[in-house]
C-alpha cells in the first residue's frame, strides 16, 4: 500500500473489492458444466483476447492488479493476502483477464527479479495495465523438450542485435503486441551459457506470424519467422549470454500457473458419467474416479501452497515443476476415463457429453508438453529437488555449435 495511505484489515478490503466487482462485473451464471472454452473461429478469438485484455485494464485503474507488486512499478505494495481475497471474490464473476493476466504471471517475477530499474518502469505498469500485452518465443522446431539447445541466432551490430530463427507453439502471437524471446548470442558457448533473454517488439519489421491449425480446430498456436530483426541491445533483461536464469524464473511460474489455475475439476463431469452409465457401482471404475479425485485435491492444495508462497515474495515450498507434472497426469487419466465411462458413446455423435470426453482425451497431450514435456520435469525435478545426477550426455560444457542436431 502507499504510504500515506492507511491500512486496511482484511474484512476491509473484503468489502471494498466485493462492492467494486457488485459494481463493475457481471454475476457468474450458471453454466453448462459439458461446455468447453474453444474458439475455432480466429475472429471470436480474437475478440475474446481484446475483451480478457480491456478487463485486465480496467482491473488495474481500479488498484487491483498485481496488488503485492511494487507501488513504483504501478502495483499496489500490498501484503499477499490482498491477492488471494481479490481472486477469491473474482471467482463468482464472469470477466476474467486471460491471456494477458496468465504472461503477467510469467513475466511480471521475472522482470521484477532481473530486469533494469530503467526497464522496469517502462513495462512493468504497461505489462500490468495490459496496455502492451506479450507472448513467449522460446520453442523451436529442434529446440522444445530440450530448450536450451535452441538456435535462433543473435547478432550484435552496434546497440542492435540481428535475429534470425524460427519459434513454435507461440499462444496468441498473432494478437501481442510484444515478445520476450530467447536467442543463441554466443555459439562457442556451453548451450546454457549463450542465450540471451529479449524483448521484442511484434510489429518489427522481418516478424512473420503463422497461426496453426490443431486438432480440435483452434488457432491458439502459431509458429514465428524472424528475418533479420533488429532488437535494441536495451531490451536485454537480465546480462547477454545469461539469459538462461532468466527464463528459469519465466518458466518456473509458467509450470506454477498452469497447474495451480483456479479450474472446475473434471472429477465433477466424471462422477455425472459414472452415474449416469452405472459405473458408480462397478468397483474398479469407482476405484479409479477416486483416485482421480484424491490427486485434484493434493494438486489443488499445492497450488495454494505456492500461490501463496509467491504472494508473501517467498520461494515455493515445493518445485513448480511437481504440480505441473501431477497436474499432466491427472489430466491423462482424466480423458482416459472419461471415454471408458462414455464408451462407444464417446467416439461418435453430437452430444455435449461426447464433446467434452472427446475433447478431454485430445486436451491430456497440450498440458503433458506445454511448460516443458513431462520426461524434461522429471529430469529436472530429479536433479534439482532429489539432487539426483544429471542425465548421461554431452559435456555441459562442450560449445553449443559443436553439438549434434
Amino acid at each position: 500500500m502507499a504510504e500515506d495511505q492507511p491500512v486496511e484489515s482484511p474484512e476491509e478490503f473484503r468489502t471494498r473489492v466485493a462492492a467494486w466487482y457488485a459494481a463493475n462485473a457481471t454475476p457468474r451464471q450458471e453454466t453448462d458444466p459439458w461446455a468447453v472454452n474453444l474458439q475455432t473461429d480466429p475472429a471470436e478469438a480474437a475478440k475474446h483476447f481484446e475483451t480478457s485484455r480491456q478487463w485486465q485494464a480496467k482491473l488495474a485503474d481500479a488498484g487491483l492488479m498485481g496488488l503485492a507488486w511494487p507501488a513504483e512499478y504501478g502495483g499496489g505494495g500490498g501484503p499477499g493476502w490482498m491477492t488471494r481475497i481479490e481472486r477469491e471474490i473474482s471467482r463468482d464473476y464472469e470477466e476474467y483477464t486471460g491471456f494477458a493476466g496468465a504472461t503477467t504471471a510469467m513475466l511480471g517475477p521475472a522482470l521484477l527479479r532481473h530486469a533494469s530499474e530503467e526497464q522496469k518502469q517502462t513495462f512493468l505498469p504497461a505489462l500490468l495495465s495490459a496496455r502492451l500485452t506479450f507472448c513467449q518465443l522460446f520453442s523451436e522446431p529442434g529446440a522444445g523438450s530440450d530448450l536450451a539447445s535452441l538456435g535462433t541466432r543473435a547478432v550484435r551490430d552496434g546497440d542492435e542485435f540481428v535475429l534470425n530463427g524460427q519459434k513454435v507453439w507461440n499462444s496468441a502471437a498473432q494478437f501481442c503486441d510484444w515478445a520476450f524471446v530467447l536467442v543463441r548470442t554466443d555459439p562457442d558457448a556451453p548451450k546454457h551459457r549463450g542465450i540471451t533473454f529479449l524483448l521484442l517488439d511484434m510489429k518489427s519489421p522481418g516478424v512473420e506470424v503463422r497461426p496453426l491449425v490443431q486438432i480440435n480446430r483452434a488457432t491458439h498456436f502459431n509458429e514465428v519467422f524472424l528475418t533479420d530483426v533488429r532488437v535494441p541491445v536495451a531490451n536485454v533483461i537480465g546480462e547477454i549470454n545469461e539469459g538462461w536464469s532468466v527464463a528459469r524464473t519465466v518458466l518456473a511460474n509458467e509450470a506454477a500457473f498452469i497447474g495451480g489455475g483456479p479450474k472446475a475439476p473434471a472429477s465433477d463431469n466424471l462422477r455425472s458419467l459414472a452415474r449416469e452409465s452405472g459405473a458408480d457401482k462397478h468397483p474398479v471404475l469407482r476405484q479409479s474416479l477416486a483416485d482421480l479425485i484424491t490427486r485434484e485435491r493434493v494438486v489443488g492444495w499445492m497450488g495454494e501452497q505456492i500461490q501463496a508462497a509467491i504472494r508473501r515474495g517467498e520461494m515455493p515450498p515445493m518445485d513448480p515443476g511437481l504440480i505441473k507434472l501431477m497436474t499432466a497426469d491427472i489430466r491423462a487419466r482424466s480423458g482416459t476415463l472419461a471415454m471408458e465411462l462414455r464408451g462407444a458413446a464417446g467416439l461418435a455423435g453430437d452430444e455435449p457429453e461426447t464433446f467434452w470426453a472427446q475433447s478431454e482425451l485430445v486436451g491430456r497431450f497440450a498440458i503433458s508438453i506445454g511448460g516443458g514435456t513431462n520426461e524434461v520435469l522429471r529430469n529436472n525435478l530429479g536433479e534439482r529437488a532429489l539432487g539426483l545426477p544429471r542425465e548421461p550426455g554431452f559435456s555441459k560444457d562442450q560449445p553449443w555449435k559443436d553439438i549434434p542436431r
